[in-house]
């Protein structure tokens, strides 16, 4: 072999020499790799059968984002396997089901994916008249422990825009299609997803059917002495015989609730009679919430 055809150990510096450049940045230098896949453990047959975006393989989840890209007027789907930045934004304040589907079908989206999600902090949900129940770092640490999620913006904008694109390098925005929106909620967040629609960067992912209904959590004002977790507990403490869960509820006796509906909690079980305080509860709250502030 002629001594010009091997390769010396400057052709190497690119990946074995890190005194010059990070293994990182010579990685995502070469694109022409697709990233590893994430393990996926099987869903049972029985989540095949009642949720609806279980059974998406990666491959129809590919097909179906290429399809919706290369019909819209403005973007097309890549033909290389270059590692593309997808961005995903939320308060994920109740991570469900749909959620890490939503995640799921981001990261699959393309046959390489970097997933970055972005979480609203505690202040920018408060100035939009909703107020989370977990903590801005609780929120990002369930994200950063989600298996689907490669980066946590922890300073996440409320309201996509063309510099925030540009300067996060990101390449497509996934959206989930179908899904309801709280207009005083979300009206900003929307422009700013318009604008992503127009540069032709959106990925679409499909809403998953066939969940339990989500539980009623309704926001709190932070300025209230007590909370709703506490208020819950005090309304256990108060039911007689009730100091624990672990021996049979009396059958005769009735409660009377603050706002005069009766329960007859001391009929039911512990997890029936729980529910039933937790649904009291949240009529409580959003009681409160249509009062008018106090000065």
């Amino acid at each position: 072999m002629d001594s010009s055809s091997v390769l010396s150990d400057e052709d190497y510096d690119l990946i074995s020499n890190p005194g010059q450049r990070s293994l990182e940045s010579s990685i995502a230098d070469l694109h022409h790799i697709p990233a590893l896949n994430t393990y996926e453990i099987p869903p049972s047959d029985a989540a095949r059968e009642r949720l609806s975006a279980v059974a998406l393989s990666p491959g129809d989840i590919q097909a179906y984002v290429q399809n919706a890209l290369n019909a819209s007027s403005a973007g097309k789907y890549p033909r290389d396997n270059v590692t593309l930045r997808v961005y995903v934004d939320g308060v994920f304040d109740v991570l469900t089901i749909g959620h890490v589907h939503q995640l799921r079908q981001a990261k699959l989206s393309f046959p390489s994916v970097h997933l970055i999600v972005g979480v609203l902090s505690d202040e920018q949900c408060r100035a939009h008249n909703t107020t989370p129940h977990f903590s801005h770092l609780e929120r990002c640490e369930l994200m950063r422990h989600c298996r689907w999620v490669d980066e946590v913006l922890h300073d996440a904008p409320w309201t996509v825009n063309d510099r925030f694109i540009i300067d996060k390098r990101i390449d497509y925005l996934a959206l989930e299609e179908g899904s309801s929106v709280n207009p005083e909620f979300d009206k900003e967040r929307l422009k700013g997803y318009d604008v992503a629609k127009r540069l032709g960067r959106v990925s679409p992912t499909r809403m998953t059917t066939g969940l339990t209904a989500a539980p009623l959590l309704v926001s709190y004002n932070a300025s209230e002495d007590t909370t709703p977790f506490r208020e819950l507990a005090e309304m256990v403490l108060e039911q007689p015989g009730r100091s624990t869960f672990t021996h049979p509820p009396p059958t005769t006796s009735t409660t009377t609730s603050a706002d005069s509906k009766t329960h007859d909690l001391e009929a039911l079980g512990a997890m029936e009679a729980l529910e039933a305080m937790s649904n009291e509860l949240a009529e409580r709250c959003a009681r409160k919430q249509r009062q008018p502030a106090r000065g």
